[in-house]
């Protein structure tokens, strides 16, 4: 199963209406793992204005913030095709 990684923070309205849109492109084709930039300091230095971001560790692809269901979806597809 394809891994994602979604940089956020606590108390960010972006952050928690991104996991909302990836939430309902999930149904099992990845697992998500939210990583709070605010305690690792090396996200925090990349991603401390661009949050949030979706991210594949394997290929280091992102999908940065505006995005929709659609873009979220395309995302994956592409990253399934690789």
């Amino acid at each position: 199963m394809m891994k994602l990684m979604l940089f956020g923070t606590l108390a960010c309205h972006l952050c928690e209406e991104a996991e909302n849109i990836i939430a309902a492109c999930q149904q099992g084709v990845f697992e998500i793992e939210l990583i709070d930039i605010a305690v690792h300091e090396q996200w925090q230095e990349k991603y401390a204005v661009k949050i949030p971001v979706l991210y594949h560790p394997e290929t280091e692809t992102e999908l940065g913030w505006p995005f929709g269901q659609e873009q979220v979806q395309a995302f994956i597809n592409e990253l399934s095709h690789d």
